[in-house]
């Protein structure tokens, strides 16, 4: 075993790429994208994800790319705090966590520390995978070929790859539509989260970034992915005719929508895979898991997942056999950390997206008694992201760490 295709290039790719080819393997990253997607939302980095952070010598540049966020704040439709929760310096991270980057921060940094040796194509994905008796040959959208000793797919939730190799897989439908997109920072802008709760089972954010802009996020609950198949200007549209008449900053974001072009919209979903590896061919991240920002932990998950991937194939005897073995305990350690990151509580994410009046006000007393230390103190023990209840696995002694 010597060649590895990662496919993908958001957090778990490039993660896995730096870990396999500090270990001397020979790794290409594909990505679908013609360069590195920049920006992005607010993403944070919890619990044994930290720890993987730290044993690749990361945790300081990532520290670094912080968005400057100090704390989650709840707000009415005038702007008024309705209740507020700063970030705990520590471990025990709050709903804003100590490591908050933008996603493409996160990505460059993992990025920049791949050795010289990984290669990166861009602009190009996968078309069709076949195993033979000496690896996996993988045509590209190019028409280019290439044989690999192991294929990792990090791709999102509707990995394209996923089902070459696998076909459908189970995800389970949350009901809700996530919009994110930048907007212009203006003096009413602070380093807070802050977030509105509004009838009709519609939710607004704010967030600040270390680039000068606001992050913006609109959330809201449907019967169904009702926006699917529409082009941007049709989901502007619908975006605008759901948030009507909710007040606070919401304009601004619909305004904000209408006049950027990195709007993206999700109709959020888990992915459920029965198996995450066939033959040559290992899942990892979103195409494996999916957890849903309303599960959180996702970019964690995504770094504990490439350093567990990597320890176990670099510590394998580098057969054929040896690899198989490798996805195996792979997924063998992953597995309880995932499947307790999406077993979401009862409810959710209707809880948090209340239909009626009287439902936001129930919420707005919760968020207020959420406030308060005690109360603080037991959620963060729910919001500390993804915590193993085991040691990660070593890598062989030449590796480093």
């Amino acid at each position: 075993m010597t060649s590895v295709l990662v496919t993908g290039a958001s957090v778990a790719g490039p993660a896995v790429a730096s870990l396999l080819a500090r270990q001397g393997l020979d790794v290409t990253v594909v990505e679908r994208a013609d360069s590195l997607r920049q920006g992005g939302q607010n993403i944070d980095v919890r619990g044994t994800g930290r720890e993987v952070l730290r044993r690749m010598g990361l945790e300081d540049a990532v520290r670094a790319r912080n968005t400057g966020e100090v704390g989650t704040r709840f707000v009415d439709e005038s702007g008024s705090t309705v209740s507020e929760i700063p970030v705990d310096l520590g471990e025990n991270d709050g709903p804003t966590a100590e490591l908050e980057i933008l996603r493409g921060a996160l990505s460059q940094v993992l990025v920049d520390d791949c050795p010289d040796t990984v290669a990166w194509c861009f602009g190009t994905h996968v078309t069709d995978v076949v195993e033979t008796d000496d690896g996996t040959q993988v045509t590209f959208s190019d028409d280019s070929t290439g044989r690999f000793d192991v294929v990792v797919v990090a791709e999102g939730v509707g990995s394209a790859t996923r089902e070459l190799v696998m076909g459908e897989v189970e995800q389970v439908e949350l009901g809700m539509y996530s919009a994110y997109g930048t907007i212009p920072r203006t003096d009413v802008d602070d380093d807070w989260w802050r977030v509105l709760v509004a009838p009709g089972s519609r939710q607004a954010a704010l967030r600040p970034d270390d680039e000068g802009t606001t992050r913006a996020n609109l959330n809201f609950l449907a019967d169904g992915p009702e926006l699917a198949g529409l082009g941007p200007a049709q989901q502007r549209a619908r975006l605008r005719e759901r948030f009507e008449g909710v007040g606070w900053e919401v304009p601004r974001i619909l305004d904000g929508f209408d006049a950027g072009d990195d709007l993206y919209v999700d109709w959020l979903r888990q992915v459920r895979a029965p198996r995450w590896h066939e033959g040559d061919v290992c899942l990892l991240g979103d195409a494996a898991w999916c957890v849903t920002p309303v599960g959180g932990g996702g970019a964690s998950l995504a770094l504990v997942g490439a350093y567990v991937l990597a320890a176990f194939l670099s510590s394998s005897d580098r057969s054929r056999d040896g690899l198989h073995d490798a996805f195996a305990q792979y997924e063998d350690w992953m597995r309880p950390l995932v499947d307790e990151a999406q077993d979401l509580p009862r409810g959710v994410p209707r809880l948090a997206a209340p239909r009626t009046r009287l439902g936001v006000q129930a919420f707005r007393l919760g968020a207020r008694a959420a406030g308060l230390s005690p109360v603080r103190r037991a959620a963060q023990k729910i919001t500390g992201g993804p915590q193993a209840g085991r040691e990660l696995p070593p890598f062989p002694p030449a590796d480093g760490f």
